[in-house]
């Protein structure tokens, strides 16, 4: 859960959730300095998280597996629910 952590890191997931990405290409998705997507791709592949694949001069990562891609689907879909005050709790059943 260390990955997430950290709001950029679960943008840069939700950005490769999407598809396989270069540095340049998530430094334009998700704002951040170039110097800091990459710190915190290396934390994500450190983790198991990312995997990067070199494609000539430049890196392009990917979500390690579909198990990475589910978790990320869940996490997002939480903190969707608490920013709309939404819990998923069973209905309570009346006495």
């Amino acid at each position: 859960m260390q990955a997430l952590a950290t709001p950029s890191r679960v943008l840069i997931l939700a950005q490769l959730r999407e598809g396989a990405l270069s540095v340049s290409e998530l430094v334009s998705a998700v704002g951040m300095q170039q110097s800091a997507v990459s710190h915190q791709l290396r934390l994500l592949r450190d983790l198991g998280l990312v995997v990067g694949e070199r494609e000539g001069r430049r890196v392009v990562y990917s979500l390690y597996d579909d198990h990475v891609a589910l978790l990320i689907d869940q996490a997002v879909n939480h903190l969707e629910h608490l920013r709309l005050g939404v819990a998923e709790r069973p209905a309570r059943q009346a006495s």
